[in-house]
């Protein structure tokens, strides 16, 4: 019998075991593992593992396996109520059991050729890496904005964690548009503020970077870090599942998926706005009531992804269901966002500003109205509406007092409506085109799978 021959490339990926940062390294690993003679072996916790449903193959793709170390983190489900105690967690607790399964799996799988690990396991990663003799890289899951942020935070004068409105060009090169102001919601928390400096310390010392975005999308901030770098960045996005769009899976919340699915194809084209705040954060239940109301007010069609927890406190539902029955609107616990998002009944996304969900409303071509809660979120939510162009924001400043249900209502109808005001077409127009761009990366010759290729071959060279 003939045996299999080594794969040209095993990488180890360990993301920050959150949901975006957990999808943006699965998806990352799905495009790497769809190369030749390239795998993936994803270091996840165990509770992940049983959140990502296991490690089905038909599910992530051939050449991609899950591994899980003990949780010896907090539980996800209660992440948010403690961040800085969850990050104490990632950097002191991962690293002795992530060892034992490298240690275990180098019985059973190919050496790896490359550690892959998120901005915020790298206190730990690089070390990792050196005593093993395998070279370590950066995964960016924030895009190249915020890492560049981040990166050059000692440049900024110390308004950096105030309310100061300056642009923030002038201190770090290839930024054109994010203010000082959009930094607060994270960098007014110095104890948060010194574990993420933390995390930017080690980034030198490991290999390459990798960011989720692709370039044409953040092509300032990409060239001006090539520049000042001392190894070599890749752009490989979007790192979003756009390859499962073509497969259909059965999994959890499929009868859930026919019934809003089947009401989207019953809507007219562009009619939908999609609703959905992410998975981690919640806005308060003012808020939420505020959200509602002015939904409600604006006469637009909406599919809302609203977790139960956060439904059952605000009230949402008897909110719409006193609004004006000319209201069609539809929530839902779960949705497979970017197939939503692609739906042509869809014509705008209300968001908070997630890396991962904004690149899949780019890839989508949909024009987006912004509602950041914190993290990078106000820095996206400035990309898209001052640097892009691709929607509104719904607020200056994230953290600040609720947004009314009267601006909610009329930002809807400014994005939704049929009026074809200029601004409105204008708006659509460079959503059309970035969603053109961000497939024409992916494709064969594009830049994101020109940068796949060459990150390949780097990190190949590292086994000669």
């Amino acid at each position: 019998m003939g045996s299999a021959a080594a794969p040209l490339c095993h990488v180890v990926a360990v993301p920050y075991p959150g949901r975006g940062h957990v999808n943006a390294m699965l998806n990352l690993c799905r495009l790497l593992a769809a190369r030749d003679g390239v795998t993936a072996t994803v270091v996840v916790t165990e509770e992940w593992l049983g959140l990502l449903g296991g490690a089905a193959e038909e599910e992530w793709g051939a050449g991609v396996r899950l591994e899980a170390i003990p949780n010896v983190v907090p539980s996800e489900h209660g992440r948010a109520g403690d961040m800085l105690g969850f990050v104490e967690a990632v950097y002191t607790r991962m690293e002795a059991p992530f060892e034992r399964l490298l240690d275990r799996l180098g019985a059973t799988a190919a050496a790896p050729s490359a550690i892959v690990a998120d901005t915020f396991v790298l206190p730990w990663a690089v070390g990792v890496g050196n005593r093993r003799g395998v070279p370590v890289c950066v995964l960016s899951a924030l895009g190249a904005t915020m890492f560049s942020v981040h990166y050059h935070f000692h440049r900024l004068p110390a308004a950096a964690d105030g309310a100061d409105p300056c642009l923030i060009g002038s201190y770090i090169p290839g930024l054109k548009s994010i203010r000082l102001s959009d930094l607060k919601p994270t960098h007014s928390n110095k104890n948060m503020l010194e574990r993420i400096m933390e995390a930017y310390s080690c980034v030198r010392k490991a290999q390459c970077v990798i960011f989720t975005s692709f370039y044409e999308l953040e092509s300032n901030a990409v060239d001006a870090l090539r520049q000042e770098l001392p190894y070599p960045v890749f752009s490989v996005g979007p790192c979003i599942p756009y390859i499962s769009l073509e497969a259909e899976h059965h999994h959890a919340g499929a009868e859930e998926e026919a019934a809003y699915m089947a009401w989207l194809d019953s809507q007219p084209a562009g009619s939908v706005l999609y609703v959905s705040l992410g998975s981690f954060l919640s806005v308060s239940p003012a808020q939420l009531d505020a959200i509602a109301t002015g939904l409600a007010e604006s006469k637009v069609r909406f599919l809302w992804v609203l977790r139960g927890s956060d439904a059952a406190r605000s009230g949402v539902r008897d909110l719409l269901r006193e609004g004006d029955a000319a209201t069609a609107g539809m929530v839902v616990p779960w949705s497979d966002q970017l197939k939503v998002l692609c739906h042509p009944s869809v014509g705008g996304f209300l968001t908070h500003c997630g890396m991962n969900s904004t690149l899949e409303a780019v890839h989508a071509g949909v024009p987006m109205l912004t509602l950041p809660i914190a993290f990078d979120q106000p820095v996206v939510s400035r990309l898209i509406s001052d640097e892009w162009k691709v929607g509104y924001g719904l607020r200056e400043k994230a953290g600040d007092v609720v947004v009314g249900q009267e601006e909610i209502a009329a930002a809807v109808r400014r994005l939704m409506g049929s009026d074809a005001a200029e601004e409105a077409k204008e708006t659509r127009r460079r959503a059309s085109l970035m969603r053109e761009a961000s497939r024409a990366a992916a494709q064969v010759g594009g830049s994101s799978y020109r940068g796949i290729t060459s990150l390949i071959d780097y990190l190949s060279e590292f086994k000669n």
